[in-house]
């Protein structure tokens, strides 16, 4: 992995987080948004505007891939580079979630 993505990348901030993860499946940024606010009992919400910057920002580091457009709506699928750093950060949210634990 380039120094340079890490660097970026990792920590995420969670607009970031959550939209890798989603895309572990083929998705459009409006499906993203919504199956955000599902997966956080609308604790998070993402902005359009930060969707979709977010989303061209990571298309363009080679996180995330173009698939097909319908209707306006872009849809988007992880690649192996995005995979590497969503892995990257599951495992540094593991640890933090492991050490909070072990310190009273």
């Amino acid at each position: 992995m380039d120094a340079h993505i890490k660097k970026v990348y990792v920590p995420m901030t969670e607009t970031g987080f959550y939209i890798l993860f989603c895309l572990q499946e083929e998705m459009h940024g409006y499906n993203i948004g919504l199956k955000v606010k599902e997966m956080t009992n609308g604790e998070v919400t993402i902005s359009p505007g930060t969707m979709y910057g977010t989303l061209s920002k990571m298309e363009k580091d080679q996180l995330i891939s173009f698939v097909k457009e319908e209707d306006k709506r872009k849809s988007y699928i992880i690649t192996d580079l995005g995979r590497e750093v969503l892995t990257l950060e599951l495992k540094r949210i593991e640890r933090l979630y492991r050490n909070s634990k072990g310190k009273k």
